[in-house]
């Protein structure tokens, strides 16, 4: 990690002229930030020799960062002093700093007090850095010879060069970072080293008189991520022609609840071939997985995803198999479910539902975005003829426009769900015709919110609190429950990120997590001890934790009632599937229900039963080999040692060393025959060719 020393100078020389160029004046470098298309807000960067002032502030979907950084660069790029102040996505006080002395780092952010004593060159990552940051960490690791450097809080950063990229006749050199997360960040850089962009296939940064690229940008990162999700699968997906046996198990049946006592599973192509007596002999030229009395469960569901290429890696991880899209850009939706069926990239099976959105401030950038009912009427068609589930709704959608809706995508066989639409509630949703309510929170808000209250803004996280003690007897809760059980009204909760948001503390491990913290990367483990939710006093903390409890006791009466419960996470690692099944069981629903709810209930809602959802004969070969029993400790859904999709094996620990993350169990041995060159099929004089080589 020594400096180059032509690149350094190179680096120095570029500072000393800006510094001389700053005495007449300072340059500002203006960038948009484009999500999915429209643009949502602004980083601008006044730079004043080494000392950089950044205004960022960026506004999708009624919420995002509104930030003000100062930065103090070294002579080799690396920063000496960097404080940012302001609010982070949903409002969360921010006030972060950090300085360099000699060898001593230091610093504060939301988690607390940090120092590092070094021995060598170290780039500090910021906890709340805008996009601008990347060109920083960029011209840091350009001026190291091997392009990479410790990074504090921990861990480190690389750089990888990609093929240039060229906009409006000018070339960019194009580059990944990796370290900070659990996926590399794509930037593009001028012949001076000058941040132009940082992209990917949903969200753009990009300088003003450049904007017009965003889409292409878009396009260019999704095409690379396709790429290198393509190579991981080459790695990581192990297919045979031959029928593999996974001996020594035990499967959990969900319509019963039990665990059955040991035996043999027997895959063949995509499909399960068998399920045998442990001591039935194997057939000759079989693949053998030793289970060693582990528990087999059929594929866990998320029921609400919204995928990208590294979501649908980190779902098989996870031994999620199948997932539901709740809302995604179009375009790439369809390519990723194409991809992913090819086997080109690993995912899960994709029910597809259809995002629909009303045109305000707030709206979110996703699907179609309807200016008026024969629009919105429109996207229904256009879902409807490429073979989408469900309609979802969402919060800046007129509310007086979902019955006609509603009775559009029933006449096309779709279903209707989503959030409840600003200035109305779930009773009223029901009535024009919603087959189910998305997330818990826009159930409950109609029993706490005042009828001109806006839920297009934090507010739908932030009024959660007000339901600390709520009466669930109430008529006003009754009412709502009731309507949905006499309608079959089904319910995705996803209380993995109301606890993720309404839990979340300054310094803390946040609850959502606390069962893995360990095995994540120092920067999402850093993530993960910060607030979310604004909380300045005491009684605000009690007050979501109270409201947390309230959903735990809703969970649980919606169970008894017989509502069903649809496990979805809004989250993209995978691993939040399990916590939302233990936020279940801390409910205190049965971990057979549970687990229930999480494979076969999922899969008769989509009415794919028939095929998926428990281990049995001629149904699709997706489940989990676990180390551990989850009837007895849910725990045991993270330490995933063989993952089944469609017949092609995975070893979750592979996966996870691809992304940084610390594998939970080590894969089970498997022994794979030599196997004679397959025959080929009706080779001329071989074989059955007339009707007349049959006997009758």
């Amino acid at each position: 990690m020594k400096f180059n020393r032509p690149a350094a100078l190179r680096l120095l020389a570029s500072s000393v002229i800006a510094l001389s160029a700053s005495a007449l004046h300072a340059e500002e470098q203006r960038f948009a930030v484009i999500d999915n298309g429209e643009n949502v807000g602004h980083v601008f960067a006044d730079i004043d020799g080494k000392t950089i002032a950044i205004d960022h502030d960026v506004k999708s979907n009624g919420r995002g960062p509104t930030m003000h950084e100062t930065i103090v660069l070294d002579d080799n790029g690396l920063p000496q002093g960097w404080t940012l102040q302001g609010t982070s996505l949903f409002g969360n006080k921010v006030d972060e700093q950090f300085v360099a002395k000699g060898k001593l780092l230091t610093w504060t952010d939301t988690t607390g007090k940090g120092s590092m004593q070094v021995k060598e060159p170290t780039l500090y990552v910021a906890q709340e850095g805008s996009p601008f940051s990347l060109g920083i960490y960029a011209r840091a690791l350009l001026a190291d010879a091997d392009h990479s450097l410790p990074a504090a809080p921990g861990g480190g950063l690389s750089l990888e060069q990609e093929a240039p990229v060229t906009l409006g006749g000018t070339s960019y050199r194009s580059y990944l970072i990796k370290g900070i997360g659990l996926t590399p960040s794509a930037i593009l850089l001028d012949d001076q080293d000058r941040l132009i962009a940082a992209y990917s296939p949903t969200h753009v940064t990009v300088r003003e008189n450049l904007a017009s690229f965003a889409q292409e940008l878009g396009t260019i990162a999704a095409t690379r991520s396709a790429r290198r999700y393509a190579a991981i699968q080459q790695k990581v997906a192990h297919n045979y022609e031959m029928p593999i046996r996974i001996r020594n198990v035990r499967v959990f049946d969900p319509a019963s609840g039990k665990l059955g006592d040991p035996v043999s599973v027997v895959v063949f192509k995509d499909r399960i071939a068998s399920v045998e007596p442990l001591d039935s002999p194997p057939s000759p030229e079989e693949a053998l997985v030793e289970g060693e009395g582990r528990t087999i469960i059929p594929g866990l569901h998320d029921m609400h995803a919204h995928v990208s290429l590294q979501s649908a890696l980190l779902y098989i991880a996870s031994g999620v198999t199948s997932v539901r899209d709740m809302g995604n850009e179009n375009g790439f939706l369809l390519d990723l479910t194409s991809r992913i069926d090819k086997g080109e990239v690993a995912g899960p099976h994709i029910i597809r539902n259809g995002f629909l959105e009303g045109r305000s401030p707030y709206s979110s950038r996703n699907g179609f975005i309807a200016d008026n009912e024969a629009e919105a009427l429109d996207a229904v068609r256009w879902y409807g003829a490429r073979g989408y589930w469900q309609i979802k709704i969402y919060n800046s959608f007129h509310p007086e426009w979902v019955p006609a809706v509603v009775k559009e995508a029933k006449k096309l066989g779709l279903g209707v769900t989503g959030h409840i639409p600003a200035f109305t509630n779930a009773d009223a949703m029901i009535a024009a015709g919603y087959d189910e309510v998305t997330h818990i929170n826009q159930l409950m808000l109609g029993w706490v919110l005042k009828p001109e209250e806006d839920t297009r803004t934090p507010l739908r996280l932030t009024a959660m609190r007000r339901t600390a003690g709520l009466d669930l007897n109430s008529p006003r809760v009754t009412r709502t429950l009731d309507a949905m059980q006499a309608k079959h009204i089904a319910l995705d909760p996803t209380a993995v990120t109301l606890e993720l948001l309404m839990r979340a503390r300054n310094g803390k491990i946040n609850p959502s997590v606390a069962g893995y913290f360990d095995h994540l990367p120092v920067g999402v483990q850093r993530n993960r001890r910060q607030g979310i939710a604004p909380i300045h006093t005491p009684q605000d903390a009690a007050d979501y934790d109270g409201a947390f409890a309230t959903i735990k006791a809703l969970l649980l009466d919606l169970y008894k009632r017989g509502i069903t419960l649809l496990p979805g996470t809004d989250d993209a690692t995978g691993l939040s599937v399990h916590r939302e099944l233990q936020i279940y069981a801390e409910a205190g629903i049965a971990p057979a229900d549970v687990l229930r709810i999480g494979t076969l209930g999922a899969d008769r809602y989509l009415h794919r039963d028939q095929s998926f959802g428990s281990v049995e004969k001629g149904k699709y070969a997706d489940f989990v080999l676990l180390d551990g029993n989850p009837l007895a400790d849910m725990s045991a859904l993270h330490r995933m040692a063989m993952v089944v999709k469609g017949g092609t094996i995975y070893y979750p620990s592979e996966i996870w060393s691809e992304v940084g993350v610390t594998p939970f169990a080590a894969p089970p041995k498997i022994v794979v025959p030599q196997i004679a060159p397959k025959p080929v099929a009706l080779i001329h004089g071989q074989g059955a060719e007339a009707h007349e080589d049959f006997a009758f």
